[in-house]
């Protein structure tokens, strides 16, 4: 499988959904150098960033004039921000995995995490198609969205690390996002973050 045309790449965003982990190893097989990975993260950053932006100019059009208008982050804090949350996904990825007895190396986690972002991306495109058509669907895409997600992030790291079992693989990662929900509020509180109410 050499080419990753756009439209090859909608092909087998597709069967990722229908078949995770065939999918995923077939990704795998194409053997990328861990560089055009970085790039490739680096990408879906910005595309990230992007609709985003377009996400909040199209809410703010929707707001009454003397509303007080909701604060965003500027797209550089909330793409440097995005970028940390995934590298670190892609730094857990590999050394949880690996110290539960995976066998994947960290290559193949940046290849999950940029495979996953890109297919959330697919998604929010979907999603943002339909808050103009029929909003209340954008809802139940959103709700499926989260679903879809945890499916995904299950059978790649399942996938990338050999591990047979995807409920194992499902409870390692709800202790793991417990584990860094509870430290970033740790963080918080020594540093005197509060959260606005």
């Amino acid at each position: 499988m050499s080419d990753l045309s756009f439209g090859t790449l909608l092909r087998l965003a597709g069967e990722t959904v229908r078949d995770p982990r065939v999918t995923f190893a077939r990704l795998r097989n194409l053997d990328l150098p861990q560089g055009a990975l970085w790039e490739a993260l680096v990408l879906v950053v910005v595309v990230s960033v992007l609709m985003a932006e377009l996400g909040n100019m199209l809410l703010l059009a929707t707001i009454p004039e003397g509303t007080d208008a909701p604060q965003f982050l500027s797209p550089f804090v909330f793409g440097a921000l995005q970028f940390v949350i995934l590298a670190v996904s892609v730094i857990l990825i590999d050394r949880v995995g690996r110290a539960m007895g995976g066998e994947g190396r960290v290559e193949d986690a940046l290849l999950a995490v940029v495979w996953l972002q890109f297919i959330m991306i697919c998604l929010q495109v979907v999603q943002s198609a339909f808050l103009f058509i029929l909003p209340g669907v954008a809802g139940l895409i959103l709700i499926a969205g989260i679903g879809l997600f945890l499916y995904l992030l299950t059978a790649f790291v399942a996938e990338l690390h050999g591990f047979a079992s995807m409920g194992r693989v499902f409870g390692m990662i709800l202790v793991v996002l417990v584990g860094v929900a509870l430290g970033l509020s740790f963080i918080l509180t020594l540093t005197g973050v509060t959260v606005p109410r």
